[in-house]
C-alpha cells in the first residue's frame, strides 16, 4: 500500500531521461495504477515507460481541483488492499503548485506509505536561475484577475519583499502575462528587480532578470501564450 510521488517533465520533451532520473523508469515500473489531472496527460506520462503490463492498460484515475473531498477515500482504496499506484501532476511535482496535497494528507491520515522522487519544478529553477535571493522566499500562486486587485496585490509583494529581504513569486495564465508584465512596470518602483520566467527547460526558455528601470527601456519579451513565472526582489 504505497503511493508515489512522481514527477513529470515541464513541457514535451522526446527523450525524458535528460530530466527524469533512472529511480522515475525503475518506479512507474511497479505501479498497479495512476493518479493523475486527466485521462490524456496520465497516458501521455505513462507511454514514456515500460510499465508491469501494457500502458493502455494500467487503470487511471483522475484527480484535480475539480475534484470533491468525499472522493478522496475512493481514490485510495486500491492502496489500502495493497496495490502501488502513482500521482503525478500535468506538469512538474506533484503538490507543488498542484492540488495533490489533500490526497497526501489523506493517505497519510489512513496509514498509505508515501514516497517522493526527485524532479523538475519550474518554481525553484526560475529562482535558481533569476540571481534573486534564495535564502527566503514566497510562492503565491494566480493574483487576483480583477486589474485594480492585482496592482494592489503587486504593491503588497514589493513591500513585503522589502521588508522581509525575500523574493516574492507568481505564475499567470498564459493569456494574461504581457497585461501582467505591464502592470508590474507600472507599479514596481524603479529600483526592484524583477525577474520573468518563461518555457523552464524547453527549448525556447527565456530569463530576464533586471530593474524595473531597465526593463522600462528594454524591448518587452513575447510572453503571449507561454508558460511563465513572474519574481520580485526590492
Amino acid at each position: 500500500m504505497t503511493l508515489l510521488l512522481l514527477p513529470n517533465l515541464l513541457g514535451e520533451q522526446r527523450h525524458h531521461q535528460i530530466f527524469l532520473p533512472a529511480s522515475i523508469d525503475k518506479a512507474v515500473g511497479t505501479i498497479d495504477g495512476l493518479i493523475a489531472e486527466s485521462e490524456k496527460a496520465g497516458r501521455r506520462f505513462l507511454g514514456r515507460f515500460t510499465t508491469k503490463k501494457p500502458a493502455n492498460e494500467i487503470p487511471i484515475a483522475l484527480f484535480n481541483e475539480h475534484t470533491p473531498k468525499d472522493h478522496l477515500d475512493f481514490l485510495l482504496e486500491p492502496l489500502r488492499k495493497g496495490e502501488r499506484w502513482g500521482l503525478v501532476s500535468d506538469a512538474g511535482l506533484p503538490c507543488v503548485a498542484d492540488p495533490g496535497a489533500e490526497l497526501v494528507r489523506r493517505a497519510r491520515e489512513v496509514g498509505i506509505v508515501i514516497q517522493a522522487f526527485i524532479g523538475p519544478s519550474s518554481i525553484l529553477l526560475a529562482l535558481m536561475l533569476s540571481g534573486l535571493p534564495g535564502q527566503r522566499f514566497a510562492f503565491h500562486g494566480y493574483l487576483d484577475r480583477d486589474q485594480g486587485k492585482r496592482l494592489k496585490e503587486i504593491s503588497q509583494l514589493e513591500k513585503r519583499s522589502r521588508e522581509e529581504k525575500s523574493t516574492q513569486m507568481f505564475m499567470e495564465t498564459p493569456y494574461r502575462n504581457e497585461q501582467t508584465l505591464e502592470a508590474l512596470l507600472k507599479t514596481l518602483d524603479d529600483e526592484t528587480f524583477l525577474c520573468v520566467a518563461w518555457e523552464i527547460t524547453m527549448p525556447d526558455q527565456g530569463i530576464l532578470s533586471q530593474p524595473v528601470r531597465i526593463w522600462k527601456k528594454s524591448p518587452l519579451p513575447n510572453l503571449d501564450k507561454r508558460n511563465a513565472l513572474f519574481l520580485i526582489s526590492a
